[in-house]
């Protein structure tokens, strides 16, 4: 069931948005060759705190941190740890956050130190592509605009979207309906509709879009080895252009 938010149930989700963005544009700087993940993480939930927010990935169903980190071939999901970041790699950060009985959500992949032609081409791409999708954010459209806005720009730039993981909507829960895939045909699935609240997540691979999970039941890595890149923001539905309420500019 697809849940619509007041204006001033979007205003509270929106104070949950704001702290994932300020971690996120937080990570930009600290981010560099020789921190950790875990370094990472610690800074994170120390950010959140600090906002009287709670990190809302810690315990659900079972994950054991503040936020994903995922390195270089690793696609989503990744678990922070003492592995110190090197220069050319490229590391994905996920942050969700609860605070006053909602959910933001909100993702990046950064740059470390100098990276490669092609890892800068991946993460520039992907990012364009949840941009893609926020432009079919509008009433006008259904879901699978975003879903087929995603997939078009992403191709015809020589990568492929992850069909494994898909975005969301999100709210009072962390995932609620419907389902936002990265892929499809336009025209298709529900029709957006004023107070929808959704996150927007492209998932894109430097090769094929196959993934495998690792033995720690939550890391997902692309299967061939390639490079990945994922960028999310939480945005909502009004009766104009979209909200992004995880930007914080």
């Amino acid at each position: 069931m697809i849940i619509l938010k007041t204006p001033e149930e979007m205003d509270k989700m929106a104070r949950a948005c704001r702290i994932v963005g300020e971690v996120l544009e937080d990570m930009k700087g600290f981010v560099k060759p020789g921190v950790s993940t875990k370094d990472m993480e610690k800074r994170a939930e120390e950010k959140i705190n600090a906002r009287g927010g709670t990190a809302a990935f810690k315990g659900y169903r079972g994950y054991p941190a503040s936020i994903c980190t995922s390195v270089n071939n690793q696609v989503i999901h990744g678990i922070p740890s003492h592995m110190r970041l090197k220069d050319g790699d490229i590391v994905s950060v996920d942050v969700g956050v609860y605070i006053d009985g909602f959910y933001g959500d909100g993702a990046v992949t950064l740059p470390v130190g100098e990276i490669s032609p092609l890892a800068g081409k991946l993460l520039r791409v992907t990012e364009e592509a949840l941009y893609k999708g926020i432009d079919m954010a509008t009433i006008r459209h259904r879901v699978s605009d975003i879903s087929s806005a995603i997939q078009n720009h992403v191709e015809a730039n020589g990568f492929s979207v992850v069909r494994a993981f898909v975005g969301h909507g999100i709210g009072m829960s962390l995932h609620e309906d419907p389902q936002i895939p990265n892929f499809g045909v336009s025209g298709q699935g529900p029709r957006l509709k004023e107070g929808m609240t959704i996150a927007i997540e492209p998932m894109v691979n430097a090769r094929g879009y196959e993934v495998s999970i690792l033995e720690d039941g939550w890391t997902a890595v692309t299967v061939d080895g390639g490079l990945s890149a994922h960028f999310e923001h939480t945005i909502g539905i009004t009766d104009g252009d979209a909200i992004i309420l995880t930007k914080l500019t």
